[in-house]
């Protein structure tokens, strides 16, 4: 309950942002009394909102904190579902793997578990994933998608579009896709999106995104190892970017996709992926389990899977594979 009025509290403040809401106007949209709407404000402030009461006039909020609390999340968000539910914690071992016992124990659609740093965040095969505090967006996105299993992979491509659109959004910057689940600026990883799924043979029970974006990381904020490959929006623009704004910038981009997706299949997102991809037409190594494949990489297909033309003419399809862009 008391998290129900601080969201529609939050929620009073988005849609009227430069406007004071008095206590009575407040506690009538709430449907609380005017001291519990004071004491929301001060709890607010002590999350560190920095917010003006003028008497007579009532409270704007003048600015947000510089944490990913839910709170700072919420204010501003747009979106019907995605986010609206937010498990949030400072340091995490993973939040896949908070994300996934949450969805085991019932938690609803569009939940979000986000953290401001993992000791034990990875990407695909187990690799990896460095994810300092305070510095990036470490996020997991609960989807229950009534869709058959074989479609799930296509949900990480809408989810590497989301990205791409949400960050443009909300930085101007517009990175790459290199397929299946790598943003790329400037030829360097500045995200990777990891999906898995909680599913019977024959159906989804819940599918969770994991999404790692390297927001205002430093060189020396990287492993020697990684300077070569990685980059971080603020290593590319030389601008220190707000992550709670990023944050509900891609969780609006992935609500509207993600209903385009439900209401009229995969095409319209294969559009867009393939508009951002950055390995169609070049030539390619791809690593799969059974070995490595050489060619010119064509597309995908309506599943999502990736088709490459060898050296011979022979197209073949790649459902899973490490990409090396060679030209």
């Amino acid at each position: 309950m008391e998290n129900d009025l601080r969201t529609k509290l939050l929620q009073a403040f988005t849609e009227k942002p430069d406007e004071y809401l008095s206590g009575q106007e407040l506690a009538e949209v709430l449907g609380c009394s005017r001291t519990a709407i004071w004491k929301h404000i001060e709890e607010l402030r002590k999350d560190g909102f920095v917010l003006e009461a003028i008497r007579k006039k009532g409270y704007r909020i003048l600015e947000v904190p510089h944490k990913m609390i839910p709170d700072e999340i919420r204010y501003g968000l747009e979106t019907m579902h995605l986010g609206r539910n937010i498990h949030y914690e400072e340091t995490v071992d993973s939040t896949q793997r908070i994300a996934q016992r949450l969805a085991y124990d019932g938690a609803q659609e569009g939940t979000i578990v986000i953290a401001e740093e993992q000791l034990g965040g990875r990407g695909r095969f187990e690799r990896a994933w460095h994810s300092p505090k305070y510095k990036g967006i470490w996020m997991s996105i609960i989807l229950r998608p009534k869709v058959p299993i074989m479609q799930t992979p296509q949900l990480t491509l809408l989810m590497a579009v989301a990205a791409v659109k949400g960050i443009e959004q909300a930085t101007g910057c517009e990175p790459g896709i290199k397929w299946p689940n790598d943003l790329l600026i400037n030829g360097k990883k500045v995200s990777g999106i990891l999906t898995e799924l909680q599913a019977d043979s024959d159906r989804i029970h819940s599918l969770i995104i994991g999404i790692g974006i390297n927001v205002n990381l430093e060189p020396s904020d990287y492993p020697a190892e990684l300077l070569d490959t990685a980059t971080s929006l603020f290593i590319e623009t030389g601008k220190e970017w707000d992550r709670a704004t990023i944050v509900q910038s891609i969780l609006l981009e992935l609500e509207k996709l993600y209903t385009i997706y439900l209401d009229n299949g995969f095409y319209p997102i294969k559009l867009l992926w393939e508009s951002y991809a950055v390995s169609i037409g070049k030539r390619v190594k791809a690593t799969t389990l059974n070995g490595t494949l050489v060619g010119i990489a064509k597309g995908i297909t309506e599943q999502g899977v990736l088709l490459l033309e060898d050296d011979e003419g022979e197209i073949h399809t790649i459902y899973s594979a490490d990409i090396l862009i060679e030209s």
